[in-house]
């Protein structure tokens, strides 16, 4: 063969070499959400692009085999071409250059290129790949059969391979990794990911405990009722009759301001059972996603909770379960009970009731919120036992400090973490934000 065709030849080969390279990086790392929203708004290739990712083992199968044909037929015409000039040493010749083209020509430089331009680069070679996976469909399906069943033989079934992540938490991989180079703020990725939890969290992981609820006994007479419903921050409260466990109904403060001005304000004259409206129960294992929708559409502001045999274990209302998204929720009435203080040697004195999600939120800290909802449930479940008073216990790599406790309930610890992650100064912006 003319020696000048030749080099002609590995020239056009090495630039279907570099076809193939930079489109398997463009394509397997072009963005489907994006690709998504370029095909719902026109953009030409776009859904090409997104066929393509759906077929991904077609796609990378037919690449590779592209990839492989021509690169040996390059290296076939070069080390014939070098075995013609330089005899014996051809080979040895024809190996070092071809390392070296198509290293630097057909695999660093288009994927070089592809990654720093992957949704430009995908839409225009999407057509070209669409026909080369359609031409080389058989050779490739044939192929796929080979190594199924020779993984099949080592013990190895891929015939129903799913997906290792879930949506919910390649977008949570997602937010992190733009948290980490910059991108997103720490408050955007907090509320992202508050939106995400929806689905793993229950209203028990976020209810206010039974022993902390603010109730009204319905045989009081009805100035003190008024009265207590005057003193109290919430509008909303949880009437009960004979038993606290007996909850009646939900008394409502604008309710009794309308009921008070039809009575000519007379308290005496009001019925506080008529006014009260029907209490809403609902099982601690309801997911928040599931009550958010149910308060949604009913249009409900609290429910009450109760576990698997009715028995009442606290209420969860909407704002607790907003707060879960964007952090806390606070007016001019709300009584705020600080649960952090900050130490000057960068611990933290945490009273036991405050929530691990929330300590994680206002810390920035990793505590492992799935075994425990409090700081005194995490470390009972930890240690196995209910500590004493100046216990030390190392946990996730921070120690628990047991400072306080009354009875069987841990009231107050201190935590140090790892290392300096928080100022004092900066622990004292966050500490009014736990309740």
């Amino acid at each position: 063969m003319d020696p000048l065709l030749t080099i002609l030849a590995v020239f056009g080969l090495l630039i279907c070499s570099a076809f193939f390279s930079g489109s398997e990086t463009a394509v397997t790392a072009a963005s489907r959400a994006r690709m998504h929203r370029f095909e719902t708004e026109g953009v030409s290739g776009a859904r090409i692009v997104n066929r393509l990712i759906e077929e991904r083992e077609r796609l990378i199968g037919a690449i590779l085999l592209g990839n492989n044909l021509v690169n040996i037929l390059a290296s076939i015409l070069v080390g014939g071409l070098f075995a013609q000039m330089f005899a014996e040493g051809g080979v040895l010749y024809a190996t070092i250059v071809m390392t070296a083209l198509v290293l630097i020509f057909a695999e660093v430089l288009p994927k070089t290129v592809a990654i720093t331009n992957t949704d430009r680069v995908a839409l225009l070679v999407a057509p070209l790949l669409r026909i080369l996976v359609f031409v080389l469909a058989p050779i490739v399906g044939f192929v796929q059969w080979i190594v199924r069943r020779t993984l099949l033989v080592l013990g190895l079934d891929v015939s129903n391979t799913e997906s290792v992540l879930s949506a919910h938490e390649e977008l949570r991989g997602a937010i992190d990794l733009h948290h980490q180079e910059g991108a997103v703020f720490r408050e955007d990725r907090d509320r992202l990911g508050g939106v995400l939890d929806l689905h793993e969290l229950e209203v028990g992981d976020v209810m206010v405990h039974r022993k902390s609820m603010s109730m009204i006994d319905a045989d009081q007479p009805s100035s003190v009722v008024i009265s207590q419903i005057l003193k109290s921050p919430h509008t909303r409260i949880p009437i009960w009759q004979d038993d606290p466990e007996n909850i009646i109904g939900v008394l409502h403060a604008r309710d009794i301001l309308r009921a008070l001005s039809s009575a000519d304000w007379d308290p005496d004259k009001l019925d506080m059972k008529a006014i009260a409206s029907t209490a809403w129960f609902v099982p601690e294992t309801t997911s928040l996603r599931e009550q958010l929708d149910a308060f949604l559409a009913e249009r409900g502001h609290l429910a009450l909770v109760v576990d698997e045999y009715g028995a009442l274990q606290g209420l969860v209302t909407l704002e607790d379960i907003l707060e879960e998204i964007v952090g806390e929720i606070s007016d001019e009435h709300d009584v705020h009970i600080t649960g952090l203080r900050p130490q000057a040697d960068g611990s933290i004195i945490v009273d036991g009731s405050v929530p691990v999600r929330d300590l994680n939120r206002a810390m920035d800290w990793t505590l492992s919120d799935e075994e425990a909802t409090t700081i005194a449930g995490l470390v009972i479940h930890e240690a196995q036992t209910i500590p004493d008073v100046g216990q030390i216990f190392t946990f996730y790599g921070y120690k628990f400090e047991i400072l306080r406790r009354q009875r069987n309930q841990i009231m107050a610890l201190r935590i140090t973490p790892p290392r300096s992650q928080l100022s004092v100064g900066e622990a004292s912006k966050v500490g009014s934000q736990l309740h």
